[in-house]
């Protein structure tokens, strides 16, 4: 075996090393503590890091994951939900379909940006961000559409015309705005579970 403090090469079976006088069960003992140790906490860190690389990216709208997409918001969930929740509903939902857009138009040269994004440059443009989310979602899901055999006649800019006329209108306009994106983002998750065979 070697010793551990000074690489001397010493006989098997040897208490202390003749060259450093180290203790060699003690010294052992520890080395394979650390060994052990090491590789432990290089484990668990690795672990830790794929949770947080998983979180970023759902946050991000880049979660990747496998399966089925979900076919059934609904507007009044929406309004209900977030009513209750005190608004943090709606943050859960803006992630939700990031997510889920990312994933069914996946490969079309854009990226619908995630509730970190959404919040960050929300604050900076002292609320108009949701506007242009909103207005680049629908643009890519009438986009989309084609590639699953569908045809979306609303997109960005119908979205940002019922906001501007539902100021005048009783203040109904993002309402059947979101309720335009919450069906055209139903539609296209529904013929992502069809073209990928879940169905």
């Amino acid at each position: 075996m070697i010793c551990p403090k000074c690489g001397t090469e010493v006989n098997d079976g040897a208490k202390y090393c003749p060259n450093c006088g180290a203790n060699m069960d003690q010294d052992a003992f520890e080395n394979r503590a650390a060994a052990t140790f090491e590789t432990i906490t290089t484990a668990a860190s690795e672990q830790v890091q794929n949770v947080i690389d998983d979180v970023r990216d759902g946050l991000d709208g880049e979660f990747n994951g496998a399966g089925p997409l979900e076919t059934n918001r609904s507007l009044l969930m929406y309004i209900l939900l977030t009513i209750v929740t005190c608004g943090i509903y709606s943050f859960f939902f803006i992630y939700s379909m990031a997510r889920d857009v990312n994933i069914a138009c996946e490969g079309d040269g854009q990226k619908t940006r995630g509730l970190i994004q959404y919040l960050i440059l929300s604050f900076i443009t002292c609320g108009i961000y949701p506007l242009i989310w909103e207005y680049s979602l629908a643009n890519r899901l009438a986009e989309g559409s084609e590639r699953y055999g569908m045809r979306f006649a609303e997109n960005g800019t119908t979205i940002l015309m019922w906001h501007i006329f539902g100021m005048v209108i009783c203040g109904i306009g993002p309402f059947i705005a979101m309720n335009i994106l919450i069906k055209n983002t139903n539609r296209i998750c529904d013929a992502y579970n069809i073209a990928n065979g879940y169905y």
